[in-house]
């Protein structure tokens, strides 16, 4: 016989190639369901043969007996970093709260000017050492109060 491949067989292995194809791409095992991102389309070889081959897997994050994922040994790099903004305390007359007042410097869409935008931000002070005036560092957590969401990191420069 040759080597020639006949159109019946090579009609045959595309159906095959479609079928593997079409086949769902989740499927859930006993770790549970694998995502369609790791999956690897199969590759036909020159007989014409899907190829076999296992798709090697990223380990997920380990579990406890209890089901709760544990901290990476990075707890300091977030899939999201925290936003961290500067600006001046406006404001301290609230316990363990200080007001800042952010300025982002935009460009107009339509004019190309730069406009300076300002936003007032609730911020944690732990310790009550901002005054008003003074440059800070602020970070974004979780909601402390009504209107708190951000946290006082440093004092940059101290008011004159």
């Amino acid at each position: 016989m040759s080597d020639a491949v006949t159109p019946e067989a090579d009609a045959s292995a595309e159906a095959a190639t479609e079928a593997v194809a079409e086949a769902p791409a989740a499927a859930t095992t006993d770790a549970g369901p694998t995502e369609a991102s790791d999956a690897v389309a199969p590759e036909a070889d020159a007989s014409g043969e899907a190829a076999t081959e296992a798709v090697a897997e990223t380990p997920a994050a380990s579990t406890t007996s209890t089901g709760v994922a544990e901290a990476s040994d990075a707890e300091d790099e977030r899939a999201n970093p925290r936003k961290v903004r500067e600006g001046f305390v406006v404001s301290t007359s609230m316990d363990k709260t200080a007001v800042i007042e952010s300025i982002d410097r935009v460009r107009h869409r339509r004019y190309a000017k730069t406009v300076q935008r300002s936003t007032k931000l609730f911020a944690h002070d732990e310790t009550n050492d901002a005054n008003v005036g003074d440059l800070v560092r602020i970070q974004e957590t979780r909601p402390l109060s009504k209107k708190k969401r951000w946290r006082l990191v440093e004092i940059i420069e101290r008011a004159r």
